[in-house]
């Protein structure tokens, strides 16, 4: 019997209640809905989901896999992930020495010259404490203040969309998606590459991974990179680090397994048969590193301290969470990682302690 099983029909009968074809019933999809006007309309493409899907890795091997698991489906928020491994990865390659200088200092001209901003460091944007002003890809940053996310503790303070006052950089976390996108925009320039070709040929192609990928930007959203002393200007289209407007990541489930695996991994893969690092582990530790401002909250990733949020799962849990019911848990008890995808969040803790429970049952047999 596989020790997955119950949790496998838990996670099957609580599908999230989107409807699978966003074009045809536009009212039951995604969050942009509960933005103020104008901005509650999608910018970028979506398109059709599958119905709820998942793999657990164990030990490097595929234990258990339902749904369609080699299905390519927009995942929301996990890309916020894969932001901070861009940056990592930039970090590794000498192109982002030092992530607690100003951005300014290293990339002026693109929404950090203001009085205010000129204080943002990139370990701000990543923690998601910037408090960074301005709009990006067309859309304010305002849209997003006083946004609340289920894990956020904190009373509700206001109301989504109004003008809260600002902080000094640091001083302040809220998650932010056009925020997220500056830092997007920011890595853009960073890398002078379309971020979805760095990120699938220095991470996805290296980590074995074959399925259907695409990061898909805004509708018309481009970005100008200026000459530089040993490149000419370039022009090429610019990536939101989501799909709260549309646009995002579209991977499988499989797929988005493996990249748990390499935090996991502490930032190493096996490639071409001998063990090699694409993150630095230091990036990787301080990424599940909680913060004092959010001890829920790492370097764009969910943590678990304490076993507050999920009882079920260790203290050093390492997720990847994003809306639509999208679930990257990274197990270090278990070395295991696990993918569950369109499944009601509230039923997540319930599923979770279902896997434990299979791994429970496995170890007493």
């Amino acid at each position: 019997m596989n020790p997955f099983e119950e949790a496998v029909a838990y996670a099957l009968a609580h599908e999230v209640d989107w409807t699978r074809d966003p074009l045809a019933e536009p009212a039951h999809w995604g969050i942009h809905l509960a933005d103020p006007a104008p901005w509650n309309r999608l910018l970028g493409p979506v398109h059709a989901r599958g119905g709820v899907s998942g793999v657990i890795l164990q030990a490097g091997r595929v234990r258990c896999a339902w749904g369609e698991p080699h299905r390519a489906d927009l995942t929301f928020s996990v890309a916020k992930t894969y932001l901070a491994l861009l940056a990592g990865l930039a970090h590794a390659r000498g192109l982002l020495p030092d992530p607690d200088v100003p951005v300014v200092s290293q990339l002026p001209g693109i929404g950090f010259d203001s009085a205010h901003n000129r204080g943002v460091t990139w370990a701000h944007l990543l923690s998601q404490t910037s408090e960074w002003e301005g709009d990006c890809f067309g859309v304010p940053e305002t849209v997003d203040r006083y946004r609340t996310v289920a894990l956020d503790p904190r009373p509700v303070a206001g109301r989504k969309g109004e003008a809260r006052p600002l902080g000094a950089p640091g001083s302040h976390w809220e998650y932010n998606d056009v925020r997220i996108n500056q830092l997007s925009l920011a890595l853009q320039h960073l890398w002078r590459r379309p971020l979805p070709e760095v990120f699938e040929q220095e991470i996805l192609h290296p980590l074995g991974a074959r399925d259907a990928f695409a990061w898909r930007g805004y509708d018309g959203v481009v970005v100008d990179l200026p000459a530089t002393a040993t490149e000419p200007a370039r022009r090429m289209p610019c990536t939101p680090g989501g799909s709260h407007w549309g646009g995002g990541v579209s991977i499988s489930a499989h797929d988005q397994a493996l990249v748990g695996q390499l935090l996991l991994r502490q930032g190493r893969a096996v490639i071409d048969g001998r063990e090699q690092v694409l993150i630095p582990e230091a990036w990787v530790r301080r990424m599940a590193t909680p913060q004092p401002l959010a001890p829920f909250y790492g370097w764009l990733t969910w943590l678990n301290p304490g076993r507050r949020q999920f009882p079920a799962a260790s203290s050093d849990s390492v997720l990847m969470m994003g809306a639509g019911g999208h679930f990257v848990w990274i197990e270090p008890a278990h070395d295991a990682v696990v993918v569950v995808r369109w499944l009601d969040a509230a039923c997540f803790g319930g599923f979770v302690e279902r896997v434990a429970a299979g791994w429970a049952s496995a170890a007493g047999t």
